[in-house]
């Protein structure tokens, strides 16, 4: 149900503006950067759980590109890879900083919909402490899931990205994106004392 983050012609524009820059058109790169940079900050973000981290994370990805842009295959759209670039040096930064877990936390006062859903919380302005007190749990025991599981929750449930574009940014079978998605799920809903037979239908 979720819009496309790039339809067809934003997809052949960032191609377009992608081989310029391998060309070396500066101008190209700047556009390319402010096409792709804030919705990439959005996903770090979510990812790393701060975002002090994820614009640190951000400018890695870029230059990273830049080391990789002779890689580029002509009129492929190089947003999926720009995102494969993310996820993995997202991985490494904080593996290298020695943090055993990606925290996935609330932004600007907001709090992940699959933590809301996931805790049971009332949307009664009367229970809204009880429901803040159940997504912080919530938001703990994603933390506590394998890598693979929390990201491909983080792009279908709190990004509400469909299966395939969720494969695609993370260089991932469209298959085991389900899987983890759900198995990712189904962890968490034991961990909450919820029980898989409470799933609506999630594989």
């Amino acid at each position: 149900m979720s819009a496309r983050p790039f339809d067809d012609a934003e997809a052949a524009e960032a191609a377009r503006l992608m081989a310029d820059y391998c060309d070396g058109q500066a101008k190209a790169f700047h556009a390319l950067y402010a096409r792709v940079a804030p919705r990439l900050l959005g996903y770090l973000t979510n990812l790393a759980g701060d975002r002090p981290t994820a614009e640190d994370l951000l400018q890695l990805t870029f230059m990273k590109l830049h080391e990789a842009r002779s890689t580029y295959v002509r009129g492929a759209n190089p947003v999926p890879w720009i995102y494969t670039i993310a996820h993995r040096t997202c991985l490494d930064e904080l593996r290298r900083r020695k943090r055993a877990r990606v925290r996935l936390s609330p932004k600007d006062g907001e709090v992940p919909e699959v933590a809301v859903g996931l805790a049971g919380a009332s949307v009664e302005s009367s229970e809204a402490a009880d429901q803040e007190s159940a997504v912080a749990v919530a938001v703990e025991a994603l933390a506590k899931l394998p890598d693979n599981q929390r990201e491909a929750l983080v792009l279908t449930k709190v990004e509400g990205r469909s299966h395939a574009e969720a494969a695609a940014l993370s260089g991932t079978p469209v298959g085991a994106i389900k899987l983890r998605a759900h198995r990712g799920y189904v962890a968490l809903r034991k961990m909450l004392g919820k029980g898989e037979d409470s799933l609506g239908g999630d594989t």
